[in-house]
C-alpha cells in the first residue's frame, strides 16, 4: 500500500472541511479518488452528500457494509499545520477526514487484492454530527433494495496508544439526544409580578427533576446522565416580570431503552407542571438523536482476531463511551460492531482546537477493514458468529 497517497488525502480533505449537510466538495474530491479504482460502482447522492463505493466479488457469499463519515465540526482550527482549514470557525477536529481516507486505503487494498466471493459496500457518510445522516442514509431506497447480512465501523480514539484496537460487546457508545423545552405566558410590570404568568417555577422542576434521575456511573446497564446546556427565563428589560423562557438539556444512556425511557418522563412530567397553570403553553423539541451503538458479540469476536492477526494491541473496556456516534442505528438495524483505533496517549481530545488526525493510523485502519471482511469471506469466521 503507497500510504502517501492517502496521507496527501486526508490533508486535502483536512484544508477544505464542511459541516454536516453541506459535504458536497468533500464528497466530490472523494469520489474523484475513485477514479483510479475501476472495480467498484459508486452509488451517489445516499442520504444527501453520501456516496456508496461497491465492490461485488464473482461468486455470491454476504454483504458486508463498512462506514465512514466526512462532515466536519464547528471548530476553528488554531494548529500550525501546513494544511490548516481555510474556512474559518470549520475544522475536522473529530478525525473524519481520517476515517475517510482509511475507508479509501481499503478500497485501494480490495482493488489490488479482491475476494473470490461475496460483496463489499463502502459507505461515505454525510452528517454524522447532527445525528442525522444515519437516520437520512438508511431511508434511501438503496437500503430497501439490498440486504445487509453485518455492518462495521471504527472511530478514532485519543488518549490509548496509536493503532490500539478498543472494542466490547454491547453498548460501544451511548445513546444520546437533546431537547429544547419552550414555555409561554404572559409578562406583567415588575413591580406586579403576581399579575404575570411565569415560567420560573415550572423550568426550575423540570430542570431539578431531570437532575435528580442521574446515575452516573458508565460501567451500569443503568447508566443516565442529564446535561444542563442552557436555562433562559424572560429577558433583559428591568421593568418587565418574565412570561418566558426555555430550557435546552441532552440526555445520554447506556441503552437505547433507558434513554428513550427517560424521554417519555420528561414529556409526561412537563405536561404535569404545566396543565394547573392557566395561560401557560409548552413545546418540546427533541433533536441530534444518536442510538446506542449495540456491538454483536460474533462481531466483536471477529474483531479482537483481526486485531490479533496484525498484532495490534486489543483493548476491552468495561463501560460504554459517553458520547453519541450516529452508526449506533446502523446496529440497531444490522449486525455489526464499531471499534477505536487509538490516536495516542498524548493526544489532544476530539472537538479540541488541539486535535489533528494522526495519519500513521490511516493503513492500521485500513488493514483492519480487510481483515475483518477476510476472516468473514475466506472462512475464518462465518456469517453464523452473528447469531446472539
Amino acid at each position: 500500500m503507497e500510504i502517501d497517497q492517502f496521507k496527501q488525502l486526508r490533508e486535502e480533505l483536512h484544508r477544505y472541511p464542511e459541516l454536516s449537510g453541506n459535504e458536497s466538495e468533500t464528497s466530490k474530491r472523494l469520489r474523484k479518488f475513485f477514479h483510479k479504482i475501476p472495480s467498484a460502482t459508486l452509488h451517489t447522492d445516499i442520504g444527501g452528500y453520501g456516496f456508496i463505493a461497491d465492490f461485488r466479488f464473482p461468486q455470491a457469499g454476504p454483504t458486508l457494509l463498512f462506514r465512514a463519515d466526512i462532515d466536519a465540526v464547528a471548530v476553528q482550527e488554531t494548529l500550525p499545520l501546513p494544511y490548516c482549514s481555510c474556512h474559518a470557525g470549520v475544522s475536522h477536529k473529530c478525525g473524519h477526514d481520517g476515517h475517510a481516507a482509511i475507508l479509501a486505503a481499503f478500497a485501494d487494498l480490495l482493488h489490488r487484492s479482491p475476494f473470490s466471493q461475496g460483496r463489499i459496500l463502502l459507505l461515505f457518510q454525510p452528517a454524522e454530527e447532527t445525528g442525522q445522516g444515519a437516520r437520512e442514509v438508511l431511508d434511501h431506497p438503496f437500503f430497501k433494495e439490498n440486504t445487509i447480512d453485518a455492518a462495521f465501523a471504527l472511530h478514532n480514539l485519543p488518549g490509548f496508544p496509536r493503532s490500539a484496537v478498543v472494542c466490547r460487546a454491547g453498548s460501544f457508545t451511548c445513546s444520546v439526544i437533546s431537547c429544547t423545552i419552550q414555555i409561554q405566558g404572559k409578562t406583567a410590570h415588575a413591580a406586579e409580578p403576581e399579575k404575570a404568568i411565569a415560567p420560573t417555577n415550572v423550568l426550575l422542576n423540570i430542570w431539578q427533576t431531570a437532575d435528580s434521575w442521574n446515575h452516573n456511573v458508565l460501567t451500569s446497564s443503568d447508566y443516565f446522565r442529564t446535561t444542563l446546556v442552557e436555562l433562559h427565563i424572560g429577558e433583559k428589560a428591568f421593568g418587565v416580570a418574565a412570561g418566558s423562557g426555555y430550557i435546552r438539556l441532552t440526555f445520554r444512556a447506556a441503552t437505547e431503552a433507558n434513554l428513550q425511557q427517560h424521554v417519555r418522563r420528561l414529556e409526561q412530567i412537563t405536561q404535569e407542571l404545566i396543565q394547573p397553570i392557566p395561560g401557560l403553553t409548552y413545546t418540546i423539541e427533541w433533536v441530534e438523536a444518536f442510538a446506542a451503538n449495540e456491538n454483536n458479540p460474533g462481531a466483536v469476536e471477529i474483531i479482537r482476531q483481526a486485531a490479533r492477526k496484525h498484532h495490534f494491541t486489543y483493548l476491552e473496556t468495561d463501560h460504554p463511551f459517553a458520547w453519541g456516534e450516529d452508526f449506533g442505528l446502523f446496529t440497531q438495524h444490522f449486525p455489526g460492531a464499531m471499534f477505536g483505533l487509538g490516536a495516542g496517549t498524548a493526544m489532544a481530545a476530539l472537538h479540541t482546537p488541539g486535535y489533528d488526525f494522526p495519519d500513521e493510523v490511516i493503513e492500521s485502519g485500513a488493514q483492519m477493514f480487510y481483515e475483518i471482511a477476510h476472516q468473514i469471506l475466506c472462512g475464518g469466521m462465518s456469517i453464523q458468529h452473528f447469531v446472539l
